[in-house]
């Protein structure tokens, strides 16, 4: 996907940093990735749920926290009520640049966060909210730092260990942490909630989502994550979990549908990556790109790609309407179709070229499934291969003509 990196400024005096995930085509919605405990918006889980979420024509931001990854300001000092006002911070600079409701994502002590901030943010501005393996209370995090917290609270501050990092916290860290009830903020959303957990979560226990979702009012919505990890650090667990948030927005999102659908023909227009294109048809949509090999994000097929399936699926198609017509006993069809630039160098019976043109061809391969066919049958449908509609198009007098459109909004 097409990655913008950004920086967002705070009310504390400093940045966080962020990088949005772009559709590679027309943007449809958007979204906002708040990251696990410590972590940073290069987790697996964040990458994977901003990047699912992009595919599916959401824009998504995922941002490090205070004083993690690239943003400024001190972690150790910061504690749960900076986090909530970082994402007050991210959500706001989405909602004004999208202009229209936002989707919010969190991920452990970034689910809670999500869900704490929803008010501030505000409630007009918040499509839905969807939390993977978050805590029912928020000092539960407490409990996975190996440090003297007695000794913190008294002395101001002290050295910890958090998943393996140090870290110097303060008491103001855990004051901040403490002061919240997660359920009572739950309690009084009225926006659709999807909680996300692993029955095994050996950090945060299943019955945290149990308490989640006993506290939600309706719409409300629980998938188990079954064999998952609490960090998703497997690629399978994450892509799970982002394929199905990415899911279940669609219902949610207030997503765009200005799709340019022409009424014959197809319009094609330039996404947000260096060569990605939406394609619309009459009623379809999807996607072109190029290869990274070329500068691309490898997102959808090349514009060669498309010629030769023009090719290859017209082909097809006209073989098997034939054998439906004969009722012959066709099982199938396969059509491989390869692109040749330079057609004349493998050709000794090819006229000399004009200066500057350049002989191209189209290599197709047929395969015939059907062991009841005969061997006149199977020439007959090679034959009839060379008919197809797009087949006599490309080996015809074909011209191309170009006027100016309509100036766009």
């Amino acid at each position: 996907m097409p990655t913008e990196n950004l920086t967002i400024a705070t009310d504390a005096g400093h940045d966080l940093t962020g990088s949005l995930e772009m559709p590679t085509g027309l943007v449809r919605g958007a979204a906002l990735f708040a990251h696990c405990f410590t972590c940073t918006k290069q987790s697996r889980a964040a990458v994977a749920v901003a990047r699912a979420l992009a595919r599916e024509g959401i824009a998504t931001l995922r941002f490090d926290f205070t004083g993690l990854g690239g943003s400024g300001g001190e972690f150790g000092r910061a504690g749960f009520a900076a986090d909530v006002s970082d994402l007050v911070a991210a959500g706001s600079y989405m909602v004004e640049r999208f202009q229209q409701p936002i989707l919010l994502v969190g991920h452990s002590l970034g689910g809670a966060a999500v869900l704490a901030a929803a008010d501030e943010i505000g409630a007009e501005h918040i499509a839905a909210i969807a939390t993977i393996g978050a805590p029912s209370d928020v000092p539960h995090v407490l409990r996975n730092i190996d440090g003297d917290i007695e000794a913190i609270r008294s002395k101001g501050e002290g050295e910890v260990r958090i998943g393996g990092q140090e870290f110097c916290l303060g008491r103001e860290f855990l004051e901040r942490v403490e002061n919240i009830d997660l359920l009572d903020e739950v309690k009084r959303l009225r926006k659709p909630l999807l909680f996300l957990h692993s029955p095994t979560d050996a950090i945060v226990g299943v019955e945290h989502a149990s308490a989640l979702f006993q506290a939600a009012k309706h719409p409300k919505s629980f998938v188990s994550l079954e064999g998952a990890d609490h960090l998703l650090l497997q690629e399978q667990d994450a892509d799970f979990a982002a394929r199905v948030i990415a899911g279940w927005a669609h219902r949610y999102l207030p997503l765009r549908e200005d799709w340019p659908m022409p009424e014959e023909g197809i319009v094609a227009c330039t996404g947000h990556g260096k060569f990605g294109t939406e394609v619309h048809t009459v009623s379809h949509q999807f996607i072109a790109d190029e290869p990274k090999s070329y500068g691309g994000d490898d997102s959808g097929p090349t514009p060669y790609d498309l010629l030769n399936a023009a090719l290859g699926t017209c082909t097809a198609m006209t073989m098997k309407m034939y054998a439906d017509r004969k009722k012959w006993p066709l099982e199938g069809v396969s059509v491989h179709v390869t692109h040749e630039r330079k057609h004349e160098e493998e050709c000794d019976h090819v006229e000399a070229m004009e200066e500057g043109k350049q002989m191209q061809a189209l290599n197709r391969v047929i395969s015939i499934r059907g062991d009841a066919l005969d061997d006149d049958q199977r020439a007959r449908l090679i034959e009839i291969a060379d008919k197809c509609p797009v087949h006599r198009t490309l080996e015809g007098e074909l011209h191309v003509h170009t006027r100016m459109g309509e100036v766009a909004d």
